[in-house]
């Protein structure tokens, strides 16, 4: 019998925080019109690694709140795999317009593990199941959005890579050169748009 562990992708986190970690308010972002953090988003998620095989697309695991956050225009996210976490699922394949449903963070990875052209697997939200992410070991990276700003939030990312613990549990920040490589990026980490400032940092688990 197959060993799933062995098939078992890494994971990378993709959020975007305040300072105080705070990643969602109300069911949404917790700010607006930040067009070149989306178009961040969009790229490095649907971009292959090098040497991929044709016909590859990455995946996108999220949790149901997530997935009915985003306008129904926008779904499912286009060039991509998307898995939708959710208790209530319909069997795993879909319709062409649906995600794949799967009632589990660990069914959603060995699903992405087991499909023959998945390229990288990113999560992407919401709270509970980036939480369940951290407490996996197939998650080796965080690709943080650092907003240099606090507002009102009533969710919060479950790790502050800067902090003593994360440093203790292995975490560590990749220099700009190395986040350039990994995501295929080419312009400066720094950003400021409709009044706030941002980094995009890399964090990996050592």
């Amino acid at each position: 019998m197959t060993d799933v562990a062995t098939m078992q992708p890494e994971l990378t986190l993709i959020v975007a925080a305040t300072r105080s970690m705070g990643i969602g308010l109300n069911g949404t972002m917790p700010w607006t019109g930040l067009r070149r953090e989306m178009q961040y988003f969009a790229r490095v998620t649907t971009r292959l690694a090098p040497g991929a095989p044709p016909g590859s697309v990455n995946a996108v695991i999220m949790g149901r709140k997530t997935w009915d956050s985003i306008p129904a225009r926008f779904r499912p996210l286009r060039n991509r795999l998307n898995i939708v976490v959710s208790r209530r699922h319909p069997p795993l394949e879909p319709a062409p317009s649906e995600p794949v449903r799967v009632s589990s963070l660990e069914q959603a990875v060995e699903y992405a593990g087991t499909h023959p052209l998945v390229g990288r697997v990113f999560v992407m939200g919401g709270g509970q199941t980036y939480d369940a992410a951290l407490r996996m070991d197939a998650a080796r990276r965080v690709l943080l959005t650092s907003m240099k700003m606090d507002c009102e939030c009533d969710t919060f990312f479950g790790l502050d890579p800067g902090r003593r613990e994360a440093a203790a549990a292995g975490w560590r920040r990749r220099g700009v050169d190395e986040w350039r490589r990994w995501t295929g990026e080419t312009g400066d980490a720094h950003a400021d748009e409709a009044g706030v400032a941002y980094e995009w940092q890399m964090w990996e688990r050592e």
